[in-house]
């Protein structure tokens, strides 16, 4: 089960020594609001704690809470992970490092949340709860990480057949495009051929005419000579 933790300034107590004693009254003010669920207020609270204190990782880390509840996630991560740098108790850290995660897990980010998971128990090998979200942060993202490559096999396949559709248009159309070439090459032919038989048609009638108007000369002639024989 996801948990969101909220630690008040009495279970988070610092003995930090020197520190003003504004500091401490704002990150009280802050939780008093918190308390109450008006997390502007609260968060308006702690920053004016981190303004006297920045370095206050109590501050950080409740700021970060009252941010979360806003929905303010991503500015929320960054004062979390402000407040893991400077926290010293392994206990506390741990508890940031929960929050972390559960704010990842929230987004589906489950390599990040892992992580954070992982941080924590470095911190706390006893919160069971954190290694419950663990166990179930990495079989989320090892379930998204098949369906990530199902898809991708999927989108592989679909531009495989769309290559062999297209390739197979293409063939068509090149098998069209030759059919084409042949019949009007195969026309041309017949044109041509259409063409030189009525040339030698015409040569032939030509040549007949011709002849027949050379045995018509003959014939006159022929006569022509008998006539002035017999003359």
């Amino acid at each position: 089960m996801k948990r969101f933790l909220f630690v008040m300034a009495l279970l988070l107590a610092y003995t930090i020594s020197g520190m003003a004693q504004t500091d401490r009254q704002y990150i009280r003010s802050g939780n008093k609001y918190y308390r109450q669920q008006n997390f502007v207020k609260a968060e308006a609270e702690y920053r004016k704690s981190l303004s006297v204190n920045p370095e206050n990782p109590q501050a950080l880390y409740n700021l970060g809470c009252a941010l979360v509840m806003q929905k303010k996630d991503s500015v929320a991560v960054q004062q979390f992970e402000k407040a893991a740098k400077i926290e010293t108790g392994r206990m506390r850290k741990a508890k940031i490092y929960h929050n972390i995660g559960f704010v990842c897990q929230s987004h589906k980010l489950y390599g990040d949340a892992i992580n954070a998971y992982k941080e924590s128990l470095r911190n706390n090998p006893a919160d069971n709860e954190t290694r419950y979200n663990l166990a179930l942060c990495q079989r989320l993202n090892k379930s998204e990480q098949n369906r990530n490559k199902n898809n991708q096999n999927k989108d592989k396949n679909k531009d495989k057949q769309k290559k062999d559709k297209d390739k197979k248009q293409d063939q068509n159309k090149d098998k069209n495009n030759n059919k084409q070439d042949k019949e009007n090459k195969e026309k041309q032919q017949e044109k041509m051929s259409r063409d030189n038989a009525e040339q030698l048609l015409n040569a032939a009638m030509q040549n007949e005419q011709a002849t027949q108007r050379r045995v018509k000369d003959a014939m006159r002639q022929t006569r022509s000579r008998k006539l002035d024989k017999n003359w």
